[in-house]
């Protein structure tokens, strides 16, 4: 298939891009390049692209393509706490604007990278299905409710949506995030020997590889359009929901003379649950998460070690989306609305 990977700059976007070359894909970039710069280790492979805002997509970018695999967006809850408009301006509405361009380009496929964090305040310790009320915290993830629900309504004969829920992303990749549950305590374990915990560590987190992501959204390129279309499932596995005390303790076990820390008294966190990840099995048969928390901070501790990860570099702001984002707008490179000046 010939695909547009929106957000292929990202986290995410360049591991997805390489797994979908080797899978046999004809592979088209769209970033607007906030992060092109956050680089830990080799600067990834290049591949042809369209150094575009999503927001500003037109029919003739899309001509030709076969189906449209959407990632980016503004990234996690800091951010959305930033300035709430912007996640909404660009999670919410320009996704919904990017389908309806590619719809008229005749695109027929449409996967969206969709997050288990609309479950947000989780009901205790239920394992939540894809038919949970969904209860979203933050901006981050109600722009992905609504976001579903549009989506859904434009979803006909010719024009195919499907919902990845993705478990919180981990893992390493060249265009590192440090500022995920997994990847952030690792890091302080590397650079302080100190593991912080910003809350009281009970709240349950299921958690994904961005290797398994990818690997369920080629999977989904492949599979047949009526098992798929229109539906959302959540990308994770059932062994791989933990509270964020058990991450911490692992990553204590990986990582030597490290220590765990709570910050203050241990505020509790709203955002609180489990996540049932069944129906992915079904529908995606060959679908085999090949990671667990444990191998994950291994692989991050062994990278951050092989690429001189320093505390400098973690708490700036190269790793940390919404430092970078600060930094752009404070050196006058970003408008009001995170648009590029120039």
């Amino acid at each position: 298939m010939r695909v547009l990977l929106t957000g292929h700059h990202g986290y995410i976007g360049t591991i997805m891009s390489e797994k979908l070359q080797q899978a046999g894909h004809e592979v088209t970039g769209l970033d607007t390049d906030f992060f092109e710069e956050c680089i830990l280790g080799a600067t990834p492979p290049a591949i042809p692209c369209l150094r575009k805002d999503i927001r500003d997509v037109i029919v003739e970018d899309l001509q030709g393509m076969d189906a449209v695999i959407h990632l980016a967006a503004l990234s996690n809850d800091p951010l959305g706490d930033l300035k709430r408009d912007w996640t909404y301006d660009i999670n919410l509405h320009a996704t919904l604007r990017l389908a309806q361009v590619a719809r008229d380009a005749g695109v027929k496929r449409f996967l969206y990278a969709s997050s288990c964090s609309m479950y947000g305040a989780g009901q205790g310790d239920d394992i939540l299905t894809e038919e949970a009320p969904l209860a979203p915290v933050t901006p981050y993830a109600e722009s992905k409710v609504r976001a579903e629900e549009g989506l859904s309504q434009m979803a006909g004969p010719d024009f195919s949506p499907v919902y990845l829920r993705n478990a919180t992303a981990y893992g390493f990749s060249p265009r590192l995030r440090a500022d995920i549950v997994l990847n952030n305590l690792t890091a302080w374990a590397c650079t302080t020997g100190k593991i912080h915990i910003m809350s009281d560590g009970t709240p349950w987190r299921p958690i994904v590889h961005i290797e398994d992501i990818s690997q369920a959204f080629v999977l989904s390129l492949a599979a047949p359009r009526e098992t798929i279309h229109n539906q959302a499932f959540n990308v994770g596995a059932n062994t791989e929901n933990y509270r964020v005390s058990d991450l911490a303790d692992i990553v204590r076990e990986t990582v030597p003379n490290s220590t765990v820390e709570y910050a203050g008294q241990g505020r509790p966190d709203p955002r609180n649950y489990r996540v049932d990840f069944t129906k992915i099995s079904k529908l995606l048969p060959e679908y085999k998460p090949k990671w667990n928390a444990r191998l994950g901070a291994q692989q991050l501790r062994q990278a951050y070690h092989a690429f001189g990860l320093t505390l400098q570099d973690f708490e700036g702001r190269k790793y940390i989306r919404l430092n970078q984002l600060k930094h752009l707008l404070g050196a006058d490179l970003l408008d009001e609305q995170l648009h590029w000046k120039s």
